[in-house]
């Protein structure tokens, strides 16, 4: 018990630490900018069986100008804390040095193996949701980083439906929760309106079949990209606010946990590694061969290539098939 609650307080200094460096950094972003970004959606072939494309975005390369911070460069970018740090080892994610040319890895394998409705794929805290495109034959699929359960309080694998839609949820707070901040803030309420600017679900919520968890905003968006909640997904608030009215209730969904992602792009094959976050798989090459057997690609693999990218890529996409080119995400349909 005294673990779980140094690991409670740790992340609540952590947040606070990171509101400060923003502060004191003079961030050039405001909500204003975040909430006008580009929306990242991708119109891809409806995937049969791993094909022909289930690799969508491009990596890109930015910058940094003065008062940037990691923090809102992956905001700017519909990224999270991990995916922007991972790809940029090293860098100091409060004050990156001016002038500094960084990666921005805004290029993803797509889960496997169910390309419908909503899909959270949890070591790489990232959100999948995939629709029927207007043309036959198409999916059109939406992708946003999101915030999952501390160590203490792990997201769940499983597999649901969404059976309501809520604007401005009240928080009822559960009990077991309500003692965690009676015993670290002195917090004894046992809800929070909905609007409250104290209310971790932000504007608005999805509930789940899947009992006790819910995908919803946040008050605090530097928390996306990271494990801070208690189970539940997290969203930017400008991303849950595209993701909410698209999504009827009904659609399926599934909380997986894939730490090696293998797919297809232009004849080419990739894989995609991120942290065990909760040590399900801590064989990641073994489980990289696993899942590359599973798809049928091994004859397509050169296992030099793919440690060499597990070890280096940084959580980005990597080509493991020799002699051929993947085609660039420039050929299909980005909106």
């Amino acid at each position: 018990m005294e673990r779980v609650r140094t690991v409670a307080r740790w992340w609540v200094v952590t947040l606070c630490v990171v509101a400060r460096a923003i502060a004191a950094n003079a961030a050039a972003y405001t909500e204003e900018d975040f909430f006008a970004k580009p929306n990242p959606v991708y119109t891809i072939p409806t995937p049969v069986n791993g094909g022909p494309i289930t690799v969508i975005g491009e990596a890109k390369m930015y910058r940094v100008k003065k008062g940037d911070t990691l923090m809102d460069l992956a905001r700017l970018y519909s990224l999270g804390y991990n995916e922007i740090v991972e790809a940029n080892p090293g860098l100091d994610p409060w004050v990156p040095p001016i002038g500094a040319v960084i990666v921005l890895p805004t290029e993803w394998v797509l889960p496997c193996c169910s390309y419908s409705g909503i899909i959270v794929n949890i070591p790489e805290m990232r959100l999948f949701y995939y629709k029927r495109g207007s043309e036959p034959g198409t999916t059109v699929v939406y992708t946003y980083p999101v915030g999952l359960g501390r160590d203490d309080w792990r997201t769940p694998t499983g597999s649901f439906r969404v059976n309501g839609k809520t604007v401005n949820p009240q928080w009822n707070i559960p009990e077991s929760i309500r003692k965690e901040h009676i015993e670290e803030r002195d917090d004894p309420r046992t809800f929070i309106p909905g609007g409250d600017p104290d209310n971790p679900l932000g504007k608005y919520r999805l509930e789940l079949t899947l009992p006790m968890y819910r995908i919803h905003g946040t008050n605090i968006p530097w928390g996306v990209g990271m494990q801070v909640s208690h189970g539940c997904v997290r969203l930017y608030p400008e991303d849950i606010e595209r993701l909410f009215p698209i999504v009827p209730i009904g659609t399926p969904g599934e909380f997986t946990y894939q730490t090696v992602k293998i797919g297809r792009r232009g004849g080419a094959v990739f894989a995609e590694a991120h942290e065990d976050i909760y040590g399900h798989n801590p064989a990641i090459f073994r489980e990289a061969m696993g899942v590359i057997d599973s798809h049928g690609f091994g004859g397509e693999t050169d296992k030099e290539l793919l440690l060499d990218g597990l070890v280096n890529a940084g959580g980005l996409p990597f080509q493991i098939s020799p002699g051929v080119e993947g085609a660039s995400m420039a050929s299909y349909d980005s909106q």
